[in-house]
């Protein structure tokens, strides 16, 4: 399938729709239990349960209107099936909070490897979406590996010692802007390593 042009606010809205999804179904129905076939389920667990296709859909159809996806939004939707169902399963949301640093710490991991090959991953993954020197790339990809480390201890620190309403404003609010405002504090690094700058040239002279 070739790539389709693909609005900045529909992307958005199907990458972050789901979790902001979440988020109202549990500040609507936090503290209350049912009961299915018998077995007493928290509101959190049948949410989880809900996400799990919503997010599945909502990735298929940004895959239909693109006509591709990311290996992070793959490996993303696979890590929200893996822990989402196991949160099911075995009717414990801890492995949903875990979810996070599962994600992060692989991103951190598979980062560490190509650095340590004196490779960009990240420029890989992006598909050199930044017109970015290879010294820019190894910069951003080795700042970015570090800030994948730091969520992902901080999702661990969070869901370990706060309440599951801390959790899920963390999870939804928190660690999509610190996320944010990591990328709008590049900007010197994408101004003194983009392609055929002046402070590139210079340097190369």
């Amino acid at each position: 399938m070739s790539e389709k042009h693909v609005s900045a606010t529909t992307k958005l809205a199907l990458e972050f729709g789901p979790v902001l999804a979440f988020f109202l179904g549990y500040i609507s129905t936090r503290g209350q239990v049912y009961t299915v076939m018998g077995t007493e389920y928290d509101a959190f667990i049948l949410l989880t349960a809900a996400f799990i296709p919503v997010m599945a859909l909502a990735t298929f159809v940004l895959w239909k209107l693109s006509g591709r996806l990311s290996r992070l939004q793959l490996v993303t939707l696979i890590m929200v099936v893996v822990f989402g169902g196991l949160t099911v399963t075995l009717n414990d949301e801890r492995f949903f909070k875990m979810k996070p640093t599962a994600v992060y710490g692989l991103f951190a991991l598979l980062l560490g490897i190509g650095i340590m090959r004196g490779q960009s991953w990240l420029e890989l993954v992006m598909e050199g979406a930044l017109p970015l020197t290879h010294e820019g790339w190894m910069l951003l990809t080795k700042r970015l590996a570090l800030m994948f480390v730091l969520m992902a201890c901080a999702n661990e620190i969070v869901w370990r010692s706060l309440s599951t309403d801390a959790w899920v404003n963390f999870r939804t609010f928190v660690l999509p802007f610190a996320l944010f405002v990591f990328f709008m504090l590049q900007a010197k690094l994408f101004e003194r390593h983009k392609l055929g700058s002046d402070s590139h040239d210079s340097s190369a002279s």
